[in-house]
């Protein structure tokens, strides 16, 4: 089994759309080891504040076959691939796979998102803090603790599970 890592973003009925991610993920993965849920402002676009988090599971599956089931969760959520950046229903993305580093198959190992976007490192780095990034060695918690770009706020969020929301 390959221990991955996944963030989950959404700006678009936040709530609604990332309470179902949660609910599909955990049928198609099982049990979920789930961070705070953070809000925080679109970076290199405008748009609404978006409400991210990240989410580890074991599976079998490879990385491209856990893509393609992200895919179709972010489609049942109405994902519209088509828009660009800017506003979503749901984004699902792959930020580590075991140790693995690769880039095939349209899938990028370690995510770059892991070391640029607050919104992707703090949580991860709660959840999997011990863990070092496969490129440069450091743990994950130590990457955050050095993270440096104080224009990238994170609001927690007050979060049930979605069997309470």
């Amino acid at each position: 089994m390959s221990q991955v890592y996944v963030s989950i973003g959404s700006n678009i009925e936040r709530r609604k759309h990332i309470s179902a991610a949660l609910r599909m993920l955990v049928q198609e993965f099982g049990a979920l080891v789930q961070s705070p849920v953070y809000e925080s402002n679109a970076v290199g676009f405008e748009s609404a504040p978006f409400y991210n988090l990240v989410v580890g599971f074991d599976t079998g599956l490879s990385p491209g076959a856990v893509r393609d089931r992200l895919h179709a969760i972010e489609d049942r959520n109405a994902r519209d691939r088509h828009a660009g950046l800017g506003a979503r229903t749901l984004d699902l993305d792959i930020l580590l796979y075991d140790d693995l580093v690769m880039d095939r198959d349209g899938v990028v190992l370690p995510r770059d998102d892991i070391t640029r976007y607050a919104f992707v490192l703090r949580p991860l780095a709660e959840i999997a803090g011990s863990k070092r990034h496969p490129v440069s060695g450091k743990r994950l918690d130590e990457l955050w603790s050095e993270f440096a770009d104080a224009s990238q706020v994170l609001q927690p969020v007050d979060w049930l599970p979605p069997e309470t929301a």
